[in-house]
């Protein structure tokens, strides 16, 4: 099989309808690399839930929790 590797510029429209063209297609593999601010810290779902709780409960100055 030969392959080419090619840089689609997404930031704009005609590049990002290019990869939703190709994109599940069975002859094209897309990888989607992480961008370079990425540090590759994650955050569990519970986690993320109680830093917006935390967030939210300081904003609006009650407990968001109990509502």
């Amino acid at each position: 099989m030969n392959t080419v590797t090619v840089e689609i510029d997404v930031t704009r429209p005609i590049g990002r309808k290019l990869v939703r063209e190709l994109d599940g297609k069975k002859y094209a593999k897309v990888n989607y690399p992480l961008p370079d601010n990425i540090s590759g810290v994650g955050y569990t779902l519970e986690e993320s839930y109680n830093m917006v709780m935390d967030k939210m409960s300081k904003h609006y100055g009650v407990d968001v929790r109990k509502l």
